[in-house]
């Protein structure tokens, strides 16, 4: 029989994901996951079979937690431009927030590291993506059902750049100031 885990599993692929976060998959080492989940080498190696594993886990789980929750707001009750500035101030909120803020987005970090040269990861980025477009999509179309848009803008091209205002701002969040944050989501919501 085997031997039960002394463990909570989704502590674990909890503390990873902040460690890749916080790091990046290439410079988050053995010893750096041993620190943030509690559990020795061999623990942590025979539940995940390696480092790339546990990285892929830390992914989904970020698409299950934080994907989740912004797909969840732009599909909400109220006004879609009301929505899609929640969506939109959530992560200016977050980029200039106390802790941890300036880390950016885990998806969008990953992709810059390790697109193209990973294509699992690459896959899995993409999945986060085009769900945040489909959901951004959604809302659009409801909005122009609504007369709250323009029923001559093309949904999936306004969805486009709302994914790419948003992770823009993950990105610009490390290093610019909220005033600017905010500047950027004012305009992305007036060319609607």
């Amino acid at each position: 029989m085997p031997r039960p885990k002394g463990f909570d599993t989704d502590h674990v692929i909890d503390a990873a994901m902040s460690a890749f976060w916080n790091k990046g998959y290439a410079a988050t080492s053995a010893q750096d996951l041993v620190d943030s989940t509690g559990l020795g080498r061999g623990s942590l190696y025979h539940s995940f079979s390696g480092k790339h594993q546990l990285f892929m886990e830390a992914l989904r789980r970020y698409e299950s937690e934080w994907t989740v929750r912004q797909v969840e707001l732009l599909g909400g009750a109220g006004p879609v431009r009301g929505r899609i500035r929640t969506v939109l101030m959530t992560v200016v909120d977050e980029e200039s927030g106390a802790v941890p803020a300036n880390r950016g987005c885990l998806a969008v970090n990953s992709i810059v590291e390790l697109g193209g040269s990973d294509p699992e990861a690459t896959a899995q980025v993409r999945r986060i993506f085009d769900r945040m477009q489909d959901a951004f999509q959604e809302a659009l179309e409801r909005a122009q059902r609504d007369d709250e848009i323009s029923a001559n803008r093309d949904p999936r091209a306004l969805a486009a750049y709302l994914l790419t205002v948003m992770y823009g701002l993950r990105v610009l969040g490390k290093t610019a100031d909220r005033d600017t944050m905010i500047g950027t989501v004012e305009t992305a919501l007036a060319s609607l």
